[in-house]
Parts: structure tokens; C-alpha cells; sequence
């Protein structure tokens, strides 16, 4: 597994730039494809029916295959994710407005649970299911705490009320928990996500990623940081995808 340099001020110069449907390695981003792997990204594409957006990544290996090693506790816990970085603003989410870069992400993560409203593996406990693959929105912004030009998602000031979506988790966290459900296929990864607004959907660009992230050991801001980054489908994370194209 591949880990590549990304720096936040790459990320956050991504605004404007230039990405189609189902199966098939064709349309949105594409990439050379390197040996067989869970996070090595082939390509990444967004598409739309009606309200409904489609976040799609397809990898040389099988997606999702591969999820963190228990760490037994909280601090200090992994979490592997395939994300779509895009430049939508985040009150179309929830959130307040411009508060960072918005992305849609596929996580897994053994050692705690976020989806607080949900019961995934349906054994009537829904505090015990994080290791399976579900979805969040994340919002993303630089903090050197993290490393040198790393991301995070961006903490909640103790004290602080920002506007928050409904099915926000509770963590100290810009994130939400919306119950969009991960259809995993051989080397494919899908989130049908609905809107009420599909246009401001068309409207963005967005990249593919592929990532591993580190609940803080001490479990304190910065709570929850970007350690590795396995592959980029556009190489630089400059956000070049088209929604439908």
C-alpha cells in the first residue's frame, strides 16, 4: 500500500477545475491503476437520476476489503476511508456555511461507533457496529497539530454551537451521520445519496481519495486527523471531477 504526501494547502487551492455512472472504468476521474489493492484507486465519478447523486470509486483490489486492525480503545484508533472531496458549501448539508471542504466519505472503523441512530448489522445494538463500512459527512480543514500540512476534521470548540445537521453523531466534530448506505461490489464502492437540490450537486467538482485516519491518543482536539493518504485519483487533489461528465 502506497502512501502519498498530500499537504492541506493543496486540498484547500483545489476550487475550481474540471469527472459518469455504474460500472465499467470509464468516465470521472481516471488513474493507473497499481497492484491489486483495496485503496488503490482506479477511478472516482459522481453522477446523477433525478435527486439522487451517486458517489462511485472502483479500485485495482475489492473495496473495502481491507479495515483497521482493533486497537481495543478509542485513543489511538484507526479509521480507513474512500472520501469525495468536493467544493459543495457545507450548509447544503447542514452545516454552517463555508466552514471547510465538505466531503462524502465511506469509513470503517473497529473500535468505536458513529452512527448512533442506525443498527447495521441489525442485532438490535445500535452502539456496536463501526467496523462495517457506512457513511458520513466530513468537514475538512487544515491543523499543523496534525503534521506538517495535514487535515483533520474540524473539531468543536467546547462551548461552541455551530449549526449542525440533525442526524449529527454528537461527537465534537463537524460530521454528520446521515444512514446513507454503502453498496459494496467486487471492486466497487457506491453511496446514493438524496438531495433536495440536486443542482448545486451538477454545480461542483470534487476528487477521489483513498485515506487512513487517527483518533488523537489522547482523545482531544485535534480529535480526529488525516494520517495517511493511500492514492488520489487525480494525482494532486486539485478537485478536476465533473459531476456527470
Amino acid at each position: 500500500m502506497r502512501i502519498i504526501p498530500i499537504t492541506a494547502g493543496m486540498l484547500l487551492l483545489a476550487g475550481s477545475a474540471m469527472a459518469d455512472g455504474a460500472h465499467g472504468h470509464s468516465g470521472g476521474i481516471s488513474t493507473a491503476a497499481g497492484d491489486p489493492a483495496p485503496f488503490d484507486i482506479v477511478h472516482a465519478r459522481i453522477t446523477t437520476d433525478g435527486r439522487v447523486a451517486t458517489f462511485h470509486m472502483a479500485v485495482s483490489g475489492r473495496a473495502g476489503e481491507s479495515r483497521p486492525t482493533p486497537a481495543g480503545a478509542l485513543a489511538g484508533s484507526q479509521v480507513f476511508a474512500y472520501v469525495w472531496p468536493t467544493t459543495l458549501d457545507s450548509a447544503v448539508v447542514g452545516f454552517e456555511p463555508g466552514a471547510g471542504i465538505l466531503a462524502m466519505v465511506a469509513t470503517a472503523h473497529p473500535d468505536f461507533d458513529d452512527t448512533p441512530l442506525y443498527d447495521e448489522n441489525r442485532d438490535g445494538d445500535r452502539g456496536n457496529d463501526g467496523d462495517l463500512w457506512h457513511s458520513h459527512w466530513v468537514v475538512l480543514g487544515p491543523d499543523e497539530a496534525c503534521g506538517a500540512g495535514a487535515l483533520k476534521v474540524i473539531d468543536i470548540a467546547e462551548g461552541a454551537t455551530p449549526r449542525l445537521p440533525a442526524t449529527w453523531p454528537g461527537l465534537p466534530l463537524l460530521i454528520d451521520s446521515p444512514g446513507w448506505q454503502p453498496v459494496l461490489d467486487d471492486e466497487a464502492i457506491e453511496i446514493p445519496v438524496a438531495f433536495d437540490d440536486v443542482g448545486v450537486v451538477k454545480a461542483m467538482t470534487f476528487d477521489g481519495v483513498t485515506a487512513g485516519l487517527r483518533v488523537n491518543a489522547n482523545v482531544h482536539a485535534p480529535l480526529l486527523c488525516v494520517t495517511d493518504v493511500f492514492d488520489v485519483a487525480s494525482g494532486d487533489l486539485s478537485l478536476p471531477g465533473q459531476v456527470n461528465k
